[in-house]
């Protein structure tokens, strides 16, 4: 079952409850257990939403004003951020134009940079700002470590948080090649997810979901051929643009942005499916394939509920396990 969780369907960047707030471009989204973090895109802020009540506030940022500056809530800036992840005590936001990542204190809202120098792209390997990143897209955090999605540079970066330590995990070049660590290569990975073993990427343009294993850094496609929208088990199945990645541990959820869908695979198995959406676009509440997506980009789960950033539309869109799609805010 697929509603409206949060936003009017209209951008804009207006602070209120369920489909009376605004947004403009959600393009990321995590969780606390208690609120949703949304990562307002072309507003520039992280938005957050109390999931018992869906009231709709400005987290750190502020709307239209894009910049770099470390500072308290709606005085630090962001230029067009598009990851986040937490650990329970901080948020970790993958400041896309400003190739940073930024670590904001989820008690306080101080905002920091963790690694990555702004205004300055690259692929250094090195300790906080002096490492560099070209345009991160999706971070994740798994045991003591966050992985990020250097998505311009093809690669799956590591972050010791102790540290700011940040070396290169997997990825080298553009392109498509199964192997270990630097040996295999992606095209413009997008979002990560795990489950405590392995983490599985959205090779946005080699349309595939990939699987590395952390403790060796094997890197295998688990799904996916060419782009399509087919469904099957591993290989035989087809994606357009996969974006968004989530799990419950024993499934993954596929934000795919082209096909307007929400696809499930079982990892045991392989096994693709469509879960919600359709191929044609628009903004439908309602059950599995009858419901409606402009453009999917990110999904979170908790509970029994994945979260879905429906990028087009401006909302955040609720589905219930059982399949039921929701536009709450």
């Amino acid at each position: 079952e697929v509603t409206t969780f949060a936003g009017s369907g209209s951008a804009g960047s207006t602070n209120a409850t369920g489909t009376s707030a605004k947004f403009n471009g959600p393009i990321s989204i995590s969780t606390d257990g208690t609120n949703l973090y949304v990562l307002d895109h072309i507003n520039h802020t992280i938005r957050k939403i109390v999931m018992a009540t869906g009231v709709v506030s400005t987290f750190a940022g502020s709307p239209g004003s894009s910049g770099s500056t470390d500072a308290t809530g709606t005085s630090a800036r962001f230029k067009n951020p598009q990851g986040i992840t937490t650990d329970g005590t901080n948020l970790y936001v993958t400041d896309c134009f400003n190739h940073t990542i930024r670590k904001i204190v989820i008690s306080t809202g101080v905002v920091t940079t963790l690694a990555g120098s702004a205004g300055s792209s690259g692929s250094t390997d090195g300790t906080g700002t002096a490492a560099k990143f070209y345009k991160p897209i999706e971070v994740i955090f798994v045991g003591g470590n966050l992985y990020v999605a250097d998505t311009y540079n093809n690669r799956i970066r590591k972050i010791v948080i102790s540290t700011g330590e940040v070396t290169t995990f997997a990825g080298s070049t553009q392109g498509f090649q199964d192997g270990t660590g630097t040996s295999a290569k992606f095209y413009r990975p997008r979002q990560i997810t795990s489950d405590g073993t392995n983490l599985y990427v959205s090779d946005h343009l080699n349309h595939k979901i990939r699987k590395i294993v952390i403790a060796t850094g094997a890197v295998t496609t688990l799904a996916g051929s060419g782009a399509g929208s087919q469904d099957g088990t591993g290989t035989a199945a087809s994606f357009d643009k996969p974006m968004g990645i989530t799990t419950d541990g024993t499934n993954l959820y596929v934000a795919e942005y082209n096909n307007h869908t929400i696809r499930k695979i079982v990892i045991s198995s392989g096994v693709v499916t469509t879960f919600a959406g359709s191929t044609s676009s628009g903004s439908t509440d309602a059950t599995g394939t009858s419901a409606r997506f402009k453009n999917p980009i990110a999904i979170t789960s908790y509970g029994t509920n994945l979260y879905v950033s429906d990028y087009f539309n401006h909302k955040i869109r609720k589905i219930n396990l059982s399949g039921t799609v929701n536009a709450g805010v």
